[in-house]
């Protein structure tokens, strides 16, 4: 599934959105309506008051689909869960900017194993935090609202969201890179038909956009969407 990264309006639903007892056949569904890609969320109870997935189930999920494994590791620690995800193979790790002292290091760390890399950022952390490593961020993810409360109801994406995706890619279009904008909370249908055109290249979407009780119908609204979006 490495020939997804060439294209535009990318669909990436939330693992941990999906019937968690029934992972596999979720997966399939998600595969038989045209989905290429899979948002792993990573959490250690610390960094985000929530831990719903645990490494080993990404290890399996890996041996039963080729699709490109999106991972976002939310965890304080890094160090093990990055190479942990490393070994099991998976496509992409973006990490958050804010418990990593070394950003560039760790970029570094992941591209000498041939994974795409890239870093995260918080709702509230500037987009200053990337000015030196910019060129090296395969992707920048923006949390578009506070890291582990996709399931509080009534939180809302941030007022500023609009405005930091702007500026981001400004940033990217300016230096004249290829770095891709992935955006992350509360994704819904008019946010991708707001931004799928040109300013975001990924869209992490949850249960906003999937409806468990009608994943399949979901699915197919979405991905109409989709193509309406890119052929537009």
């Amino acid at each position: 599934m490495k020939e997804i990264w060439n294209e535009s309006c990318i669909l990436s639903p939330s693992l941990i959105c999906l019937d968690m007892c029934n992972l596999e056949r979720e997966v399939k569904t998600l595969e038989k309506a045209g989905i290429k890609m899979l948002h792993v969320d990573i959490l250690d109870g610390h960094f985000s008051p929530s831990m719903p997935l645990g490494l080993d189930t990404v290890r399996q999920l890996r041996a039963k689909t080729d699709m490109f494994f999106d991972c976002h590791v939310m965890v304080t620690e890094q160090d093990y869960f990055v190479d942990e995800l490393l070994d099991i193979g998976v496509d992409q790790i973006v990490f958050h900017g804010e418990t990593q002292p070394h950003i560039d290091g760790m970029l570094n760390r992941i591209h000498a194993k041939g994974v795409k890399a890239g870093v995260a950022l918080k709702p509230a952390t500037p987009l200053s935090e990337l000015e030196y490593v910019l060129d090296k961020c395969d992707t920048v993810l923006l949390m578009l609202i506070n890291p582990g409360y996709a399931f509080v109801k009534g939180e809302k994406q941030v007022t500023y969201a609009d405005r930091k995706i702007r500026e981001l890619r400004k940033m990217i279009t300016d230096r004249g890179l290829k770095t891709k904008i992935e955006v992350d909370g509360r994704i819904s249908p008019d946010n991708i038909r707001t931004y799928g055109k040109s300013d975001v290249d990924i869209f992490v979407t949850g249960s906003t956009c999937i409806k468990k009780d009608n994943m399949e119908q979901s699915l197919e609204d979405l991905m109409k969407l989709h193509d309406l979006v890119i052929g537009g």
